[in-house]
């Protein structure tokens, strides 16, 4: 058995895998906890997709699916150190490791761990970089030069605050612009952190563009908007706390009236793209009947079932959502690269705002469902309009 405290040495540059970078380009892949890999790594296509592990024991379980499983996908393991702690000018990729180590570069102490659970492509350990601490980002951005590793993901797990506006948006892109190789972007905020700021969605589809091998994570519908701007590769959180990051110290806030957990799992609504809780779908279509669904998990199941956290719900809402997501990521990527598959995405997005007040009309229910923020700043961010033009203080959706 392998001594998980043990860390193997480090491979210089020139013997990590040259492919692991063009493996992910394109790709749109699934993040999860390694507890819920099983669920989720049946579901996602192979050619298009792979598995984003998240947790302090992503790289354990990661070793596992290689070793024993002999899974041979795409797969990386982020350790997640931003969920719990915050980074410094002084610590940009903090102490994660057992007692005895604390010699040890964490940085290259988290590379070697993943190299040897022979992950596609490590990750760094980033902690959480807070609003406007552009030391940090800094401090972060040199050890990672100093390193000299392209094939090295730069995680960059950040508050969406770097995004609220054209100075903050451009002091980000020039500390990235200074590191070679892959960098993910991660957003931090409550709830939908693009909808805290108006010009959020613009400036991140500007980050996307002016940062090479700019790769997006830890997100939701961002996915795919960033993955049609160009970015190298995203992925999509397979549950809700996989969307987002929830700042360290933070408790993660919740719409869910009365609090505590939810009693059913979220379920994608393909035609409203936006997510929701099972039980609340099923009461909302009470009075009608509900959306039947097409998908290769479903066949003509309609979206009213999952109504609770009872077996096998959970795993068959998982597959639901993941199979409509493996076909919108085939339609994207079967539109050429560029300004068209932009459009792809941008006229998506126009038609499923369209379809929440005949839905609502439908059931007779005008407040049922309401267009979620980051949806509608999709759909007004026409590709047509450059960064500089969306600027302006009132954008006109055009049709």
């Amino acid at each position: 058995m392998t001594d998980p405290s043990a860390v193997p040495p480090r491979p210089r540059p020139s013997d990590s895998t040259p492919d692991g970078i063009g493996l992910l380009r394109g790709r749109m892949l699934i993040q999860t906890r390694p507890t819920l890999v099983k669920r989720v790594s049946e579901q996602i296509a192979p050619s298009l997709s792979g598995l984003l592990l998240c947790g302090d024991t992503a790289a354990r379980t990661a070793q596992r699916m290689r070793r024993n499983e002999g899974y041979s996908g795409v797969l990386l393991a982020d350790p997640a150190c931003y969920e719990s702690t915050p980074a410094t000018e002084e610590a940009p990729f903090p102490e994660n490791e057992p007692d005895g180590f604390f010699m040890n570069d964490p940085l290259e102490v988290s590379l070697s761990r993943q190299r040897a659970a022979g992950v596609t492509v490590p990750i760094s350990p980033t902690g959480y970089i807070q609003a406007e601490d552009s030391d940090a980002l800094r401090a972060a951005a040199r050890r990672m030069v100093e390193l000299g590793d392209p094939s090295v993901i730069f995680s960059v797990p950040i508050d969406v605050a770097w995004l609220r506006n054209e100075e903050s948006t451009k002091q980000l892109i020039s500390f990235l612009q200074l590191v070679p190789g892959p960098k993910a972007i991660m957003l931090g905020g409550q709830m939908d952190p693009l909808s805290r700021y108006a010009k959020a969605v613009t400036h991140l589809r500007l980050l996307i563009t002016e940062v090479s091998d700019a790769a997006l994570v830890r997100a939701d519908l961002a996915a795919f908007g960033a993955l049609a701007a160009g970015a190298l590769f995203t992925a999509f959180g397979g549950s809700s706390g996989l969307r987002h990051i929830v700042a360290p110290g933070e408790k993660a806030q919740t719409s869910r009236k009365g609090g505590g957990g939810p009693t059913a799992p979220h379920v994608l609504h393909p035609e409203l793209m936006d997510f929701y809780l099972g039980d609340n779908l099923a009461d909302k279509y009470g009075g009608g009947p509900a959306p039947i669904c097409e998908c290769y998990a479903c066949e003509g199941r309609a979206l009213d079932i999952f109504t609770s956290n009872h077996a096998p719900l959970p795993a068959q809402a998982t597959a639901h959502n993941i199979a409509v997501l493996m076909s919108w990521l085939r339609d994207l990527r079967a539109i050429p690269a560029g300004i068209e598959r932009e459009r792809w995405w941008h006229n998506r997005c126009l038609t499923a705002v369209d379809q929440y007040p005949l839905v609502n009309a439908t059931l007779r229910q005008p407040g049922a469902f309401k267009v979620p923020e980051q949806l509608n700043r999709w759909a007004l961010a026409a590709p047509e309009a450059t960064p500089a033009a969306a600027e302006a203080p009132c954008i006109q959706r055009t049709r």
